[in-house]
């Protein structure tokens, strides 16, 4: 039996003039794109460079952003120090 990991969120780098065609609906199958032409998608347009935390599990209550739905809570320090170092 293999453990099944979260999907992580995106890092991206955006600069200025870059325009991002984002889904929020969360049914993308290339999160964070929107790749259809989905009445819920989001046209950004970058005016400065940046890094952008991306979702890419469809979980997030602020698509297309991260908000670390993807990542249940867990109740000791230990646990969540544990959960970084190995990448889940």
């Amino acid at each position: 039996m293999t453990a099944q990991h979260p999907v992580l969120p995106e890092v991206r780098q955006v600069k200025p003039g870059a325009t991002l065609l984002l889904c929020r609906c969360g049914r993308s199958s290339q999160l964070p794109d929107c790749v259809s032409a989905c009445p819920e998608q989001v046209e950004l347009h970058v005016a400065r460079e940046q890094f952008l935390l991306l979702c890419r599990c469809g979980q997030s209550q602020r698509l297309p952003y991260c908000d670390g739905s993807h990542s249940p809570p867990v109740m000791s320090l230990k646990a969540r120090w544990l959960r970084f170092w190995r990448g889940l």
